[in-house]
């Protein structure tokens, strides 16, 4: 298996190459015309020569060429794409697994950056550096004020391995500003945010993306919670928009038994290749249930369509994406790249779950997901129109249809219970995340004490925090609503308290304390706790029921 998956994965497309660098880059390939005239893809050459030569103004060539290569692409599918220079390391850092940097979770209050948390081991913690900190002035510059975002931040304390950022922070224990010289180190970019037992059977793994270290992550988190007595296993990939396409073949491996199809790709340059289980997975036989909504895509329906086609477990949320096309990612010799779809992947019953797209016209095909909201798919599982002359079947001989995303063998419907104005504009405003940083600063000292949920949750009491929550939020502008705010009670006080708990304790009590009502997750866990109902669905000798809303 290793073998056809490094081919299926990394197979170098010359072909691929030699077209993409022919007709949109010629400054980086000289390609002459074996048959002696000038080849057509030369017009583009020319026409820049012309321009540059013989245009009545000075231009910038370079700045030509990058504006029309994103039209050039904008042209194909709405999935392939290019990546300037200067993005391409923030856009690959996502998926490498680690990074170089000082090791601190901020955001950006009142035109100052806060540290949330300090990673542990990192380089700030290393030296002194405390979650509640306000970082002033970035070697020895002021770094405060409106000018500053997120990416003006990141570029600041990103750096070489090894190299020195100076730090001023202010403390509100402190006197007088602190210096402290921070020596950036290997930042580990967790792609699995958290694995914890839901009961005393089943196992919870949230996996964010599909990145380099994903596989050995959750190789992991399998293992600990198979240690903490865990029997079966519910992995989220809610929100889970892919990432690189070996990861979700090796997880799946790693449940299958032998010899089982978990994917296969081909294209029109793109030779068929298989991936294929080798049986030497330690999870096979464990009861198993995913869970998607409409932003899991990619690697995600991968993962997901080789657990429904091989009746390996059980899908349940809602229908995904629908994202069914390979990119092969192409550098040039300037540091940009392009991402090329160069294969369409299929999963083990055949089918493609690549939604209907039409070539240059991205814009349609982004507003999909908006549509499917509109048309109640969201909600009501008959919203969902299959294409029942794409019908295809699982091991068991169950019915699984291709053509725009996998649809889940048990369908829950969006929850939007405790939704209201009131609670839309705190989220909007970012005020219910501001108050809980703003609590746990001002409270740090009290609440550092707890070691865990039983300690923490009686010091941040519902209606305590909510009525003082109602007040800063008036502060801030958003009026006091009595009858929306009752609606949404539980809501406003479920994620502060969840905010608060990942401010002191970390993601695996914010996870605990955010999914309390999750409906996906509870019907998981239903359908697990029935051994034999949980049997007769994967035969396909009972019908799941899907609820509305």
């Amino acid at each position: 298996m290793n073998n056809n998956k490094a081919r299926f994965v990394w197979i170098p497309l010359l072909v691929a190459v030699a077209i993409v660098g022919g007709i949109l880059i010629g400054r980086f390939f000289s390609i002459q015309n074996p048959f002696g005239g000038s080849a057509q893809y030369d017009k583009i050459e020319s026409l820049l020569q012309c321009i540059e030569q013989q245009y009545v103004d000075t231009v910038n060539r370079d700045d030509l060429i990058e504006n029309v290569m994103p039209k050039i692409l904008g042209e194909l599918d709405p999935h392939s794409a290019y990546i300037p220079a200067q993005d391409l390391e923030s856009v690959n850092e996502e998926l490498e697994g680690s990074f170089s940097g000082i090791g601190i979770q901020f955001n950006i209050l009142n035109d100052t950056i806060n540290v949330v948390s300090v990673i542990p081991g990192g380089p700030s913690e290393k030296v002194g550096i405390l979650a509640g900190d306000r970082i002033v002035a970035i070697n020895d510059s002021a770094f405060v004020g409106e000018g500053i975002s997120n990416e003006s931040v990141i570029k600041n304390l990103k750096g070489p391995k090894d190299s020195v950022v100076k730090l001023t922070i202010v403390r509100k224990t402190a006197k007088k500003p602190l210096t402290y010289e921070v020596t950036r180190g290997d930042i580990p970019v967790n792609s699995i945010d958290v694995a914890f037992m839901l009961d005393d059977q089943a196992g919870y793994i949230k996996v964010s993306k599909f990145g380099r270290t994903t596989y050995d992550e959750f190789i992991n988190a399998l293992s600990k919670l198979n240690n903490e007595g865990a029997r079966s296993f519910i992995i989220d990939l809610r929100g889970n928009s892919g990432g690189l396409m070996d990861i979700p073949i090796n997880m799946a491996n790693e449940l299958l038994p032998a010899n089982r199809l978990i994917v296969y790709a081909e294209g029109r340059a793109f030779e068929r290749e298989d991936a294929v289980s080798n049986g030497t997975g330690t999870f096979q036989d464990a009861p198993l249930i995913v869970l998607t909504d409409e932003w899991s895509a990619s690697s995600s329906e991968i993962f997901a369509g080789a657990i429904q086609d091989n009746d390996r477990g059980l899908i349940v949320g809602r229908r995904t994406f629908g994202k069914g096309l390979v990119q092969q990612q192409i550098p040039f010799r300037d540091g940009s790249a392009i991402r090329l779809t160069v294969a369409r992947y299929y999963t083990p019953s055949g089918r493609c779950i690549q939604k209907q797209y039409e070539l240059g016209k991205a814009d349609d095909y982004s507003m999909d997901i908006v549509n499917r909201y509109k048309h109640g798919e969201f909600f009501n599982a008959d919203s969902i129109k299959q294409n029942k002359e794409l019908v295809y079947h699982t091991v068991n001989g169950r019915e699984v249809y291709g053509g725009g995303g996998i649809m889940p063998d048990i369908f829950v419907p969006r929850d939007t219970t405790g939704y209201t104005s009131y609670f839309n504009n705190v989220i909007n405003e970012g005020t219910l995340y501001q108050y809980a940083f703003d609590f746990t600063d001002n409270n740090r000292d009290r609440l550092s004490k707890a070691k865990d949920l039983d300690d923490l949750m009686p010091m941040i009491e519902g209606n305590s925090l909510l009525n003082s929550f109602v007040q800063y939020a008036a502060q801030k502008g958003i009026r006091p609503r009595p009858v929306y705010i009752n609606i949404s009670r539980r809501l406003i006080i479920n994620t502060l308290q969840a905010y608060i708990a990942r401010n002191i304790l970390g993601e695996e009590a914010f996870y605990k304390l955010l999914l309390r009502d999750d409906e996906t997750l509870r019907k998981a866990q239903e359908v697990l706790a029935d051994e034999q109902n949980y049997n007769r669905l994967l035969s396909g000798t009972s019908t799941a029921s899907t609820g509305t809303k």
